[in-house]
């Protein structure tokens, strides 16, 4: 199996995803979609699977990253042609937005660990159902996907969708099941760089203790979800 991993930042890859693609013998591409401009590492065709990670922007800022665009447009085509994808968090709100949804500012930012309610059609879902009732995941987010009408909404926080499916073969997830520990120190440790982490008050020593106590756990639960969508998509 071959995997393509778009990505908008070297702090937001593809983290313990790619650890559990390695570990099954997957060949993963990285394709850092703002800097390495229109054309993947390879041919469309000769990838099995996409994956689309975060960023700090946001789904409606074409006008600075005129990029967001063309992934929008690109996963729609993705869509289209049937290829199994996995999207978090941003590339979760540009997949909605790809298949008709929306991406539109929360009602408020989560950030940190927040509990998160595994919906009853999520209960069977081959890739989230696993998770039910529910868990406690580290968020870092602004914004929200709504998922494009017919799809499966998975799982759910106070605030919004935190997964849903299209189809049988795409999945968007607004948590960070692919943090690795070193990210997530980074992302901590830049908090005032996101001005909503401001705002809300981030405690930034409390929220890494947190994160140290739980991030071993949350590693395992992020590579077995991997490996669930890599199961269902054969």
């Amino acid at each position: 199996m071959r995997a393509l991993a778009i990505t908008h930042q070297t702090d937001a890859g593809p983290g313990v995803f790619a650890d559990e693609m390695r570990d099954r013998g997957v060949r993963l591409d990285e394709w850092v979609l703002s800097e390495r401009g229109t054309s993947p590492p390879a041919e469309v065709a000769d990838y099995d699977a996409v994956l689309t990670f975060g960023g700090a922007m946001h789904a409606d800022q074409e006008d600075r990253h005129p990029w967001l665009r063309f992934e929008k447009d690109f996963l729609a085509a993705m869509l289209d042609d049937g290829m199994p994808i996995l999207a978090v968090c941003l590339g979760s709100q540009l997949l909605a937005e790809a298949a008709g949804g929306s991406a539109r500012r929360a009602g408020e930012p989560e950030i940190g660990w927040r509990d998160v309610e595994v919906t009853e059609e999520g209960s069977s879902d081959p890739v989230i159902g696993a998770l039910a009732p529910g868990f406690t995941a580290f968020q870092w987010h602004s914004y929200e996907a709504e998922p494009p009408e017919g799809a499966a909404v998975l799982a759910r926080s106070p605030v919004c969708s935190q997964a849903y499916r299209i189809g049988d073969r795409a999945w968007g997830i607004q948590f960070h099941a692919e943090v690795t520990p070193a990210d997530a120190s980074k992302w901590i440790a830049e908090y005032r760089s996101d001005e909503d982490a401001v705002r809300i008050g981030v405690d930034p020593e409390a929220l890494r203790a947190e994160t140290d106590g739980r991030i071993a756990d949350w590693n395992r639960l992020g590579r077995e979800l991997c490996g669930r969508f890599l199961d269902a998509i054969g």
